[in-house]
């Protein structure tokens, strides 16, 4: 499937660090157990993904309790995101 080569889940909390390849960003995504996901810078500029950012700056500022960037939303909501992202 086309999205998981673009929307990349890291497994391994060892790894987490390192597998953020250039031009892209990680992010947590989940209302309450958060998953990683690895995302293309470019999707930063899309409409609906800044609707998503400004989500995260409400709820948690700029403080983000796992360290990275958090956004509150579903898992489902943000793969299906993503995935109309990817056909653009």
């Amino acid at each position: 499937m086309a999205i998981h080569k673009i929307l990349r889940r890291s497994l391994s909390a060892e790894k987490r660090s390192t597998e953020v390849p250039n031009g892209h960003l990680a992010v947590y995504i989940g209302e309450s157990e958060k998953k990683r996901f690895v995302i293309p810078l470019s999707y930063l500029n899309h409409p609906y993904f800044q609707e998503l950012l400004c989500q995260a700056e409400e709820e948690f500022g700029f403080h983000h309790p796992m360290g990275g960037l958090t956004i509150p939303c579903s898992e489902d909501l943000f793969v299906e995101l993503t995935y109309r992202l990817s056909r653009v």
